[in-house]
C-alpha cells in the first residue's frame, strides 16, 4: 500500500511533482538569497556607531497638496531632527486649504524651513513630478532626502541614518516607509503588503539588483537628477516619480539600503479597502515600464509562488499518500522558513509580526495584483491622481 514505484504514479502526478519541486526550490532561493537581506544588513550594522560628524548638508523635500492638518502634525518631527546642516523644503502644490498659513507660522520658528509652490490648476499629466522638480531646483544642497506630508520619522536621527550611507560612489539611498499599525484585517494586510515589498526591493538592491524605492523614504543626489534629465522620460505617466526613477538610474554600484530602526518613516494607513485598492492600483500602474530584468525577477517569484500552491493542492488531491506527506513536509519547511525570515526582519524594522496570516496574505496579494494588472490592461482611461 505504501510502496511506490514508477508504475504506481501516473504521468500527471509526475508533472505536478516536478512543478512543485522546482517552485519550492525557487522560493527557497528567493528567501535565502534576497529576502533575508534586511536581517543580514541589520546584523552587520548592529555594532557600528553612527555620528553626525563630517556628514554632508542635505535638503529634505516634501510635496503637499491640501495637507494642512498633516503638516501641522508631522512637520515638527522633521524640523527638529538632530542633524547639523539641513534645510526642509515644502512645495505647496496648489493647495486650497490652510497649508500656506501653516507653513508661514512654522517659518517664524524654524529658519531652516523654506517653501515654494505650484500654482493652482496647473495643467500637467503628473502634478507631483512637477512639484518635486520645483523642490529639487529650489534645494541648496546636492544630497536630497524625500518623504511625504503624511509621513512622520520615528526618530530624531532619521536624517542622520539616511545620509550616512552616502559615499563618493553612492547616488541612491533606499529606506523603509512603514504604515501605522492598527487593529483589523485591512491594517494587517496593508502592513504585510508594504513590508513584503520592502523585503523585496531592499533585498534586490542589496544583492545588486535595485529596481524601486518609495517616495516616503528615499534619498538621491541632485546632480544625478539633472544628469538623468529629471522625470522627462516618464512625464506621460501620472506615477513613477519614485520607483521608475530608481528603476532607470539605480545600479549595483550606486545604491545603498538603510535598515536601522531609527531610519523609518510611518504613514497613516487607509481606513477602507476601496481606498487601499485604489492606492495599490496607482502603485502597480508603473510595473509595465520596469526594466526587463526587474520584471523577470519579480515575475519569477510570483509565478513560482502561484505554482507552488496550485501544485500543492493538486498533489494533495491526486497523489498517493506518501507523496502527499512529502509535499506537506516541504510546505511546512517553506512556511517555517517564511515565519523566521519575515518575523526576524519585521523585528529589525519595528514592524508587527505575522504568523498564520502569512499563508493567507501570501496567496491573496498576488491575486489582487493580478486582478489590478488585468483591469489596468483592459482599461485605457487613466484614473489616478496625485491628490
Amino acid at each position: 500500500m505504501f510502496i511506490l514505484s514508477p508504475e504506481t504514479i501516473t504521468w500527471p502526478v509526475w508533472v505536478l511533482m516536478g512543478i512543485f519541486c522546482i517552485a519550492f526550490a525557487i522560493q527557497l532561493f528567493y528567501y535565502l538569497y534576497f529576502f533575508v537581506s534586511v536581517w543580514v544588513v541589520s546584523n552587520k550594522e548592529k555594532k557600528r556607531k553612527v555620528t553626525n560628524k563630517n556628514l554632508p548638508p542635505i535638503s529634505v523635500i516634501i510635496c503637499a497638496k491640501n495637507e494642512s492638518q498633516n503638516l501641522s502634525n508631522f512637520l515638527p518631527s522633521i524640523l527638529n531632527q538632530q542633524y547639523p546642516n539641513y534645510e526642509v523644503i515644502v512645495v505647496n502644490d496648489g493647495s486650497t486649504d490652510e497649508s500656506e498659513e501653516v507653513l508661514l507660522d512654522f517659518k517664524k520658528e524654524y529658519p531652516h524651513l523654506y517653501h515654494t509652490y505650484v500654482p493652482q490648476n496647473t495643467k500637467i499629466m503628473s502634478p507631483k513630478k512637477l512639484a518635486l522638480t520645483v523642490g529639487i531646483k529650489a534645494a541648496k544642497h546636492d544630497y536630497l532626502l524625500f518623504t511625504d506630508a503624511d509621513c512622520q520619522p520615528v526618530s530624531e536621527n532619521w536624517i542622520l541614518h539616511m545620509t550616512e550611507k552616502f559615499t563618493a560612489n553612492t547616488d541612491f539611498v533606499l529606506g523603509y516607509g512603514a504604515y501605522e499599525q492598527k487593529k483589523g484585517l485591512l491594517s494587517h494586510l496593508i502592513s504585510y503588503d508594504s513590508f513584503f515589498i520592502a523585503l523585496q526591493y531592499l533585498g534586490f538592491a542589496y544583492k545588486g539588483k535595485p529596481y524601486m524605492g518609495v517616495g516616503r523614504n528615499m534619498a538621491y543626489r541632485k546632480q544625478l537628477f539633472f544628469d538623468m534629465r529629471g522625470f522627462a522620460s516618464i512625464l506621460h505617466l501620472q506615477s513613477g516619480d519614485d520607483d521608475l526613477f530608481v528603476n532607470k538610474a539605480a545600479n549595483k554600484y550606486n545604491t545603498q539600503i538603510v535598515v536601522n530602526p531609527e531610519s523609518i518613516t510611518v504613514s497613516g494607513t487607509k481606513e477602507c479597502f476601496k481606498d487601499w485598492f485604489l492606492q495599490k492600483e496607482r502603485h502597480l500602474s508603473t510595473a509595465a515600464y520596469y526594466k526587463n530584468e526587474s520584471k523577470y525577477l519579480i515575475g519569477v517569484e510570483v509565478l513560482s509562488r502561484g505554482l507552488f500552491y496550485v501544485s500543492l493542492i493538486a498533489l494533495s488531491i491526486y497523489a498517493p499518500l506518501l507523496i502527499v506527506l512529502a509535499t506537506a513536509l516541504l510546505f511546512l519547511l517553506r512556511y517555517g522558513m517564511q515565519c523566521i525570515i519575515i518575523n526576524v526582519s519585521a523585528k529589525k524594522l519595528n514592524e508587527r509580526r505575522f504568523y498564520l496570516s502569512i499563508l493567507f496574505f501570501d496567496m491573496l496579494l498576488p491575486l489582487i495584483s493580478l486582478l489590478i494588472l488585468t483591469t489596468n490592461k483592459l482599461s485605457k482611461k487613466s484614473k489616478y491622481q496625485w491628490k
